[in-house]
């Protein structure tokens, strides 16, 4: 779904490119047809995970992170999670469409809260300012 969107997907981890391959091996490939769609880098020491803020110099090891990032290398979106909770697959693919949504309108148009693709967007100008309310209601999403 993602690459459909355009966009390019990384998996990094500190586990070598082994652990890698089992994993995909043993568990992805029974959870995706094919396993996983999209390459795994193996960050070892650390260095990517140092980089976005989320290596554990303790732990030795990358905390779950998901950056979304524009075609001009800017990060546009970021969520850092503890491993014991999961990530939604489709909260992800939401954000990507309002990102490029917003990036399509050059920011004339913004994305309320629990926006989705179809529904109405907020045209951005000072005609917006103090009546957000007039235009969009989050209990008519």
């Amino acid at each position: 779904m993602l690459q459909k969107l355009g966009v390019e997907v990384l998996s990094v981890s500190t586990d070598s490119q082994f652990v890698h391959k089992m994993w995909n091996e043993s568990e992805l490939s029974k959870m995706v047809e094919g396993g996983i769609p999209f390459p795994m880098v193996a960050d070892g020491a650390g260095h990517l995970g140092r980089a976005y803020g989320v290596y554990d110099e303790n732990g030795g090891v990358n905390i779950r992170g998901r950056f979304l990032i524009d075609p001009d290398g800017i990060i546009q979106a970021m969520e850092v999670l503890t491993p014991p909770v999961g990530r939604k697959f489709e909260e992800t693919v939401r954000q990507v469409q309002a990102f490029q949504h917003v990036r399509a309108t050059k920011g004339a148009e913004a994305m309320p809260a629990g926006w989705e693709p179809g529904k109405k967007t907020l045209k951005v100008g000072p005609d917006l300012v103090g009546k957000v309310w007039e235009v969009w209601n989050p209990r008519d999403r």
